[in-house]
């Protein structure tokens, strides 16, 4: 199974976090199941960034953005080139280097899974 390393980050996983997860699993959906509470708040919809990662490596091995998904990250704070929004990006069989930006569109947190 490929690996997921999830970089620091202040809030959501001040260590850091490495770990194995199934291919076909969206990058939002195995980050909430390792107690990473990243936001989604479109509820995975695809209808907001929120969720927006960036991966700093494997991101050639993902499937490539849809139209609706590339629209949306336009609007993402901190957008570059290797930005996805983890509801929409599935775990193929490649390891990933995940980077969740500091900031988001959300002013204030959600507080759902």
């Amino acid at each position: 199974m490929p690996q997921i390393i999830v970089l620091p980050h202040e809030e959501l996983c001040p260590e850091g976090l490495a770990f194995e997860e199934k291919p076909g699993v969206s990058i939002c959906d195995s980050l909430l199941n390792h107690d990473i509470d990243i936001d989604h708040a479109c509820d995975k919809v695809c209808a907001c960034t929120t969720c927006h990662v960036i991966v700093r490596e494997g991101y050639k091995t993902l499937k490539p953005a849809e139209d609706q998904e590339e629209d949306l990250l336009d609007k993402a704070w901190g957008l570059e080139p290797n930005s996805r929004l983890s509801c929409q990006a599935m775990v193929g069989t490649t390891d990933l280097v995940i980077e969740i930006p500091k900031y988001s569109i959300n002013m204030a947190k959600e507080g759902h899974r």
